[in-house]
């Protein structure tokens, strides 16, 4: 073999799913064959091979070949590296960061020799590890966790349709581990992205001794059924787990894995009680309509048709996400004709979801929560700060917050709804140590000990894990809401115009005596902005809104600088007390830092239609200037506001790209017709808004 022969391996949540040859300009490759369980014959790189890891992985294995030598030459001790297009930082000389980019290639060097690529993606982490050097990255890791594991060929057993209590067949694929000899728990995978696209990231739990089902949800790609977004889980999610558990190969003890929507599928299927359901991995699960999407706090949240028009087909088509007419298409009235001049045809569960409602039997049936029947199902929650579906883990921590130790696992990070993807979102940088490499290991952890009932001290690891920004690193508790805090007011008070371009709204810890109030109106033709690019489908991500935050109609209340760092942590409470001119109007509530230089940085929202108040199942109107209490729920931060930093509330009536505009009428944002709603809020005396936060001891 010639001198400048390297091999690097590449592992896929620990195992080996392929070697790399790099002969001089030359790049050989052998895979595994997932179906026999055995590496193939060297041969050069073809794109196509090339193209599917880097589909698969996020890594391309061609540019690492082309360009080792160059990272080589060019990372080299601590600091900051700019590569071309690239960006690298590294603080010990030897882990080198990719900032900038989703699904960040990390390199690893030791002594000038790039050694590995370390690439997080989402549920699962890629290492391509130059022979030889396994035990310096997480492959050590998965050594310690799974000793002496034995590894499965995948054995595809064909594709089944499982019949519904109404009679409606749902495809669903199904792969067992080959020759394994023995009944096998699990892994049910629902989803509405069609099963064929991807299904290789589930080969792993195929590979570890698990069967895999992964099945068309109602309406979707193979399915039978009408397409009703979150109607059928409950049933059809319970009727699927007796169909597995009836099956000859079936130890009858399933757990079911997802993000998003495949979230959503278990926690519907846990509401139902089925009693073979025995454990839950939800990442960034979606929650019920009215909590999360798409009717947060009453309003419609426009960000959602993205995602809406994604699955406006029977088979998933994400680039319908990506628009240049964002701006047009919302602005598209009555709603209803969204679909049709947008898209050219008729979506109906949008109809459906556009007609004009309060919280009814309609939404209810979508509602996981409500329709529990109390079963506790062994589940690890995985989420993050800035998760456009945040509110739906919420709804998911509230209901493990009673489990015992050993029953619930929660991780919460910095990340967006895409998960443990950056380290920087949106001009927002985080620490080195934001991005885990290690979540993938929790989960099969979590599968051995609730599945097979292995003993892996899995039940005494922290039950709650979760990284502050600020103080950028990982801390543990023992429940959620963390018990090691305080729930604290902050009050608003001041005088005079609040909005930042000149008025002095305050956030103070002592209740004002004096009552006073401050106003603004707001224009549905001329809503503030909620910041976020609609092709991203991204909703809550960090934001810079000092300019925003200079607008006529948005009050801003703001502390003085912090003497000492002061870490929230937890969701927070904004209870306003408010009047209007209109009978129904949107308040946003968004909490932000804002640093020495004055830069205010979105962490945290709320919203919540004023007529919704006393609850989502019948509007209450406002009467002209009567003064009522709001009490609006936010998303969920752990935040250090430092040293001169200031915390900021600042309250608003709209958030384009996020909500629809509320008309300030009887008929909401359903409307044609729209006026200007004069808003008020009050705080001081009798009317004490404030800000109720969690602020860590």
């Amino acid at each position: 073999m010639k001198q400048d022969t390297r091999i690097f391996c590449l592992y896929v949540s620990g195992i080996l799913y392929g070697k790399l040859r790099i002969e001089g300009t030359e790049t050989l490759l052998c895979k595994l064959d997932v179906f026999s369980g055995k590496l193939g014959e060297w041969a050069a790189l073809s794109e196509e091979d090339n193209g599917f890891f880097r589909s698969f992985l996020k890594i391309d294995l061609m540019e690492t070949a082309r360009k080792a030598a160059y990272y080589e030459q060019h990372l080299s001790g601590a600091g900051e590296f700019v590569l071309g297009e690239e960006r690298y930082t590294s603080e010990d000389g030897i882990h080198y960061l990719q900032r900038d980019v989703k699904f960040p290639n990390n390199k690893q060097m030791e002594k000038g020799r790039l050694i590995a690529v370390n690439c997080p993606v989402r549920e699962l982490a890629a290492v391509l590890v130059e022979e030889g050097y396994e035990e310096q990255t997480v492959i050590k890791r998965w050594r310690e966790a799974l000793p002496g594991e034995k590894l499965y060929p995948v054995e595809y057993l064909g594709k089944y349709e499982v019949p519904m209590r109404d009679g409606v067949k749902l495809s669903a694929d199904v792969y067992l581990p080959k020759g394994i000899g023995e009944k096998v728990p699990a892994v049910l995978v629902r989803t509405p992205y069609g099963k064929e696209d991807g299904c290789e990231v589930y080969y792993r739990y195929v590979q570890r001794g698990y069967a895999v089902v992964i099945q068309d949800v109602r309406g979707r790609n193979l399915s039978e059924g009408e397409w009703m977004p979150n109607c059928h889980e409950v049933e059809d999610g319970d009727d699927t787990l007796n169909w597995i558990a009836s099956r000859s190969w079936s130890s009858k003890r399933i757990g079911m894995v997802g993000g998003s929507y495949l979230g959503f599928v278990q926690w519907a299927a846990a509401a139902s009680g089925n009693p073979y359901l025995k454990a839950l991995i939800s990442v960034v699960c979606a929650g019920s309509a009215f909590v999360d999407l798409p009717r947060r706090g009453g309003s419609f949240t426009s960000g959602t048709l993205a995602w809406a028009f994604s699955v406006s087909q029977k088979e998933f088509h994400p680039e319908l996400m990506e628009r240049e007419d964002w701006d047009e298409v919302l602005k598209i009235r009555p709603l209803t004709d969204i679909p049709k001049k947008a898209l050219g045809y008729e979506v109906p569960f949008l109809t459906k979801w556009l007609e004009k409602s309060d919280y009814n039997d309609f939404w209810r049936c979508t509602n996981w929560r409500e329709r529990s029947v109390g079963a506790r199902i062994p589940a690890l929650i995985q989420s993050g700060w800035f998760d456009d579906n945040g509110m739906g883990t919420t709804e998911a921590l509230e209901i493990v917050h009673d489990f015992p130790v050993g029953m619930r696992k929660v991780i919460l990070g910095p990340w967006q709804h895409s998960g443990n993807s950056r380290y920087d979102m949106h001009g927002v940088s985080f620490g080195s140590r934001a991005l885990r490499f290690d979540l993938d290991i929790l989960y099969f952890k979590w599968f051995e000990y609730h599945l097979k009932g292995i003993e892996n001290g899995m039940e005494k690891s922290p039950p709650v894990e979760y990284y502050t920004v600020g103080e950028e690193r990982w801390k543990t508790a023992e429940n959620w809401p963390v018990p090691q805090t305080r729930l604290t007011a902050l009050y608003l008070d001041g005088e005079g115009g609040a909005n930042s371009s000149g008025g002095d709204g305050r956030l103070v810890f002592e209740k004002p005596g004096r009552e006073l109030s401050d106003g603004y109106v707001y224009n549905p033709e001329d809503p503030a902005v909620h910041i976020v690019d609609m092709s991203e489908n991204e909703l809550e991500v960090p934001e810079d809104y000092t300019e925003e935050e200079r607008r006529q109609d948005i009050l801003c209340y703001t502390s003085k600088a912090l003497e000492e760092n002061l870490t929230v942590t937890g969701d927070m409470t904004a209870e306003l007390y408010i009047s209007s001119d209109a009978p129904d109007t949107d308040f946003i509530v968004r909490v932000t830092d804002v640093d020495e230089s004055g830069r205010s940085i979105k962490l945290a929202d709320g919203v919540l239609s004023a007529r919704y108040r006393d609850g989502f199942e019948r509007a209450k109107f406002l009467e002209k200037d009567e003064i009522v209490c709001l009490r609006i729920r936010t998303t969920k931060i752990s935040n250090c506001f430092k040293k001169g930093h200031r915390i900021r509330l600042s309250v608003t009536s709209g958030a384009e790209n996020f909500i629809f505009p509320n008309s300030n009428t009887v008929d909401g944002y359903h409307s044609t017709v729209v006026v200007s709603a004069r808003n008020r809020v009050y705080h001081g005396g009798g009317h004490p808004s404030r800000l109720m936060v969690r602020i860590e001891e």
